[in-house]
């Protein structure tokens, strides 16, 4: 019998919203399940065990929770004490079992069937078992649809009134697009139910000026909220002319939402009677949890625990408020007084302390929000839900994130691809200088450094920026103008030196500015409409940049206005340096009937380099959503078979070394260590199942020694250390190539020993032709799982840090990408020296198939905690890994992003 697997337990987000906890059965459940069979219909009774079945004796309950969590795994879902559902598998051969379900019916049509056929499948792959076949009657029609929808490969006979489901639960890309689509559903509607509640209690609500309860309790009010709210107070009779009660249990009506203000010690009797209220979700605005102290961080634990068991997701705690602009809604559960108007942009941020002052940056800037969360610690709602729910609702357009730490990082850049492609998504990351993370926040470090993470938002589409005032500029434009379809830009104002600026600045930003029109200190409005007219119609100008200052003659809103009148036709983004202005001004700005700034206001900027730096980000995000993202190649030459059973046995070998019991996974860093490196001709071998063939070399001891192995190899030859630190070191002395005798080789052999040292391991290996030398790294990363990087392997390169980052498995698209991305890459598509034709040129597409091969290798088999490929010589005849270091561990029991959909666990 296997021990209790804990690491099953899992809490999710049903298809309502609501939440429940997976966990696999144990005795101590009898009661549970007695319980739980006792208000079954008839119905749901007979279609699970095809008789009536009314009452469970004392025998069939020992035998349905005592299981061996091998051949018999059972899981329940649980909400608050009670228990829901049960799915369970018994294994009728070594890799099939039996799979049945039952859901209490109040719960049905939740999607509870679904998410456990999910984790039975994930429990049932770890104990080897490769099908599952279920038995259901033909009129159950809910359950055969749960299987069939499931994305699994799936079989179906009839036999004696009896239909029998045969499916293969390996993931496949059907099978996961279905978990990630349910998912996405059900994470979206949990964050609505959040941001609109029919109902609104204040739980801490003071009749004290200035304290957090009155305040959220006011903002509610005067906010307009459209329905009703009520204070909770243990003595008041009303707060703020608002009749309140004792205790949220004594509210007469439902309550949806319930904003909590009160000591953090209280805060768990609180949660406790909201989930018997059966209150959605909670706004925990007190402090004194995790940012506090370890016992703070206790609390919160608990907090976050006992609101999902009961259904409700949680915003905070020391968090600043979520608010909803909807005029349906009309929601302020903020700290703020005043809101920006109705508007396109969805806003995220996990300060509560820096939330205050960017409502009010939004709102002096003329912009407008559809939804804002503030999310304190992210004990639990983080910025992942809210990009599923900004996925889908209509009345955002762009989202802005203010992160100062990522729960799941590897989640953020799928969702935000996802998202980029629809909308655009703009992130600020605080801490980007330290690998440091503010106190309270339920997560890890991240274990790339700043440069690495900024490479794989690039992947996703993100617009990184570098603070909140850049976000602004990058925001203001993507909400109120066309996205530019090219980098060609139009300049003309009444400064020939502002002209030039911008000029200048468009050169260093990698856009392809037109020469600027001067209209001169005295032009009209109308020189300008006809200047904006010209540059709109010209079919080689993406987008126009204009600038006016004020000159000697009177200024008028002429100018404003022609801006605005040629932006409410044009397909061109307009932006402007005017006056000096930032944001939206009302000369400027385009309304509609409730008075709010709508598309077509043109984005003002105080100096012409902000104006450009906002439009570069612009249109290097519409270059990558037009841009192809890719395919999966088909390619040839894997085993992934072979290289399962290669690792099973160099694992289990006792003589192997165990990388697990090293730490060993994916960073930046160089890990020449042999602790969990397995030897060079396993790592050969490995990579050969995945058709990277590893160049052999021989190691050498002596000159009598590498004088054979050049004679074994044939010439020419290289001599050289067998670690790549040590090839680098003082300009790459380590190795000496191009040997083409056998007193060639004995004197480098003698020259690099002696360089070196007697604990250089020198190796000989057959020479290829010069080439582009490049390094390759993949594996495991703790933080983002599967990464590839990427760069040239040179000192130079290594000094300045030149790598690239992509989430593995790459497409065709993202290996291309990936070989451009370094600074030093144009070398890999110029002539070499000497080069006469471009026959000549490195075979670069040789490189990129490289690539996904090892981002495939690493992505498919998680024992594999770091490869390194150093140096891959691309040269005309390909790519060709001259040597190759690997290194194992035992697999994890979750990887980042995988496996059944689950919430983050916090504690």
């Amino acid at each position: 019998m296997q021990p209790y697997p804990s690491h099953w337990e899992a809490d999710v987000v049903l298809t309502d919203g609501g939440t429940a906890h997976l966990r696999p059965i144990a005795p101590e459940d009898a009661e549970l399940l007695t319980e739980f069979h006792s208000r079954l219909s008839p119905e749901t009774i007979y279609y699970r065990f095809f008789a009536p079945y009314p009452r469970l004796s004392r025998r069939d309950v020992e035998r349905f929770t005592t299981v061996d969590y091998e051949d018999r795994v059972a899981l329940v879902a649980t909400i608050g004490e009670a228990l829901v559902a049960v799915v369970r598998y018994d294994k009728v051969s070594d890799d099939e079992a039996e799979v049945a379900f039952v859901v209490e019916d109040a719960h049905q049509g939740r999607g509870l069937a679904s998410v456990l056929l999910e984790h039975i499948g994930a429990a049932a792959r770890e104990r080897g078992v490769r099908r599952f076949v279920a038995d259901v009657l033909p009129e159950n029609r809910r359950m055969i649809n749960v299987f069939r929808e499931a994305g699994f490969t799936a079989q179906q006979t009839f036999d004696e009134g009896v239909i029998r489901l045969t499916l293969d639960i390996e993931p496949t890309d059907d099978s996961r697009s279905v978990m990630r689509a349910r998912e996405q559903r059900a994470e979206a509607r949990s964050i609505a139910r959040l941001l609109f509640p029919e109902s609104v209690a204040v739980i801490g609500a003071s009749r004290t000026a200035h304290t957090i309860g009155q305040t959220a309790l006011r903002n509610l009010i005067l906010g307009s909220f459209t329905g009703p709210v009520y204070p909770v107070h243990p003595e008041a009779k009303a707060v703020a002319g608002v009749r309140a009660y004792p205790r949220v249990l004594d509210i007469p009506d439902p309550v949806d939402l319930a904003v909590v203000a009160v000591r953090a010690d209280m805060v768990a009797e609180v949660v406790a009677q909201c989930a018997q209220k059966g209150v959605h979700g909670l706004v925990v605005l007190s402090s004194g949890f995790g940012e506090a102290s370890p016992d703070g961080k206790v609390r919160q634990d608990d907090l976050v625990r006992t609101a999902r068991a009961a259904g409700m997701r949680v915003v905070g705690p020391n968090c600043l408020g979520v608010a909803n602009t909807d005029p349906t809604v009309l929601l302020n559960a903020t700290l703020s007084p005043h809101l920006p108007p109705r508007g396109p942009i969805g806003f995220f941020s996990q300060s509560g302390a820096l939330g205050r002052a960017i409502l009010q940056r939004v709102a002096d800037r003329g912009m407008g929000l559809s939804t804002f969360v503030s999310a304190g610690n992210r004990a639990d709602v983080s910025g992942n839900d809210l990009i599923q729910y900004w996925q889908e609702d209509p009345a955002t357009e762009v989202v802005l994130q203010y992160l100062e730490s990522l729960g799941n990082p590897r989640k953020f850049t799928r969702l935000s691809r996802r998202l980029a492609q629809q909308k655009p998504v703009v992130a600020v990351r605080s801490g980007g200088s330290s690998k440091g993370i503010p106190t309270g926040h339920a997560v890890d470090t991240l274990a790339l450094p700043d440069y690495a993470v900024s490479s794989l938002f690039e992947q996703a589409g993100v617009v990184r920026v570098e603070d909140i005032t850049q976000m602004f500029d990058v925001a203001q434009l993507f909400a109120y103008q066309p996205l530019p379809e090219g980098p060609r830009v139009a300049v003309l104002g009444n400064s020939g030196s502002l002209g030039l600026l911008v000029q200048d600045a468009c050169l260093r930003s990698g856009l392809r500015p037109r020469d600027p029109i001067d209209l001169g200190p005295g032009a009209t409005a109308a020189d300008f409409d006809t200047a904006l007219e010209a540059a709109l119609a010209d079919d080689s100008v993406d987008s126009v940049v204009v600038v006016f200052i004020p000159a000697l003659t009177p200024i008028t809103g002429g100018v404003a206005e022609v801006m605005r009148e040629r932006s409410a036709h044009s397909t061109k983004p307009i932006l402007t340096t005017y006056l000096g202005y930032q944001g939206l001004p009302e000369e400027l700005r385009r309304t509609g009937p409730d008075g709010a700034a709508v598309r077509g206001s043109v984005p003002s900027y105080p100096a012409p380099e902000d104006a450009v730096r906002a439009l570069a980000h612009a249109t290097r995000y519409a270059m990558w959503r037009e841009r192809d993202p890719g395919r999966h190649p088909e390619l040839g030459g894997i085993d992934l078979a072979a290289a399962r059973g290669l690792i099973a046995r160099t694992l289990d070998d006792p003589e192997s070394p165990d990388a697990a019991a090293h730490g060993v996974s994916f960073t930046t860093e160089t890990m020449y260590n042999e602790q969990g490196a397995v030897s060079a001709d396993a790592a050969r071998e490995l990579l050969g199942h995945f058709g990277v063939p590893v160049l052999p070399d021989i190691p050498v001891a002596s000159a009598d020694e590498a004088e054979a192995a050049a004679e074994a190899l044939g010439y020419p030859v290289v001599v050289k250390a067998n670690a790549p630190d040590l090839r680098l070191r003082a300009g790459g002395r380590g190795i000496r190539a191009d040997l083409r005798s056998a007193g060639d080789v004995r004197r480098a052999f003698t020259a690099l020993h002696d360089r070196l040292g007697e604990d250089a391991m020198l190796v000989v290996q057959r020479m290829t032709e010069p080439g582009v030398p490049c390094m390759v790294r993949a594996g495991d990363n703790p933080s983002f799982g599967p990464v590839i990087a990427f760069g040239l392997a040179d000192v130079t390169a290594e000094l300045l840090d030149d790598r690239a980052h992509r989430l593995a498995p790459l497409t065709d698209a993202d290996a291309a990408g990936l070989a451009r991305a370094v600074r030093a890459s144009p070398l890999l598509f110029g002539l070499p020296a000497g080069a006469t034709s471009l026959a000549d040129q490195p075979d670069v597409d040789a490189l990129e198939e490289l690539l996904v091969r090892v981002s495939r290798l690493v992505d498919a088999l998680p024992e594999v905690a770091h490869v390194d490929l150093d140096p891959v010589i691309v040269n005309t005849t390909g790519a060709h890994a001259l040597g190759a270091r690997v290194w194992l561990r035992e697999a994890p029991e979750v990887r980042q992003d995988q496996g059944p959909r689950r919430l983050r666990v916090p504690y």
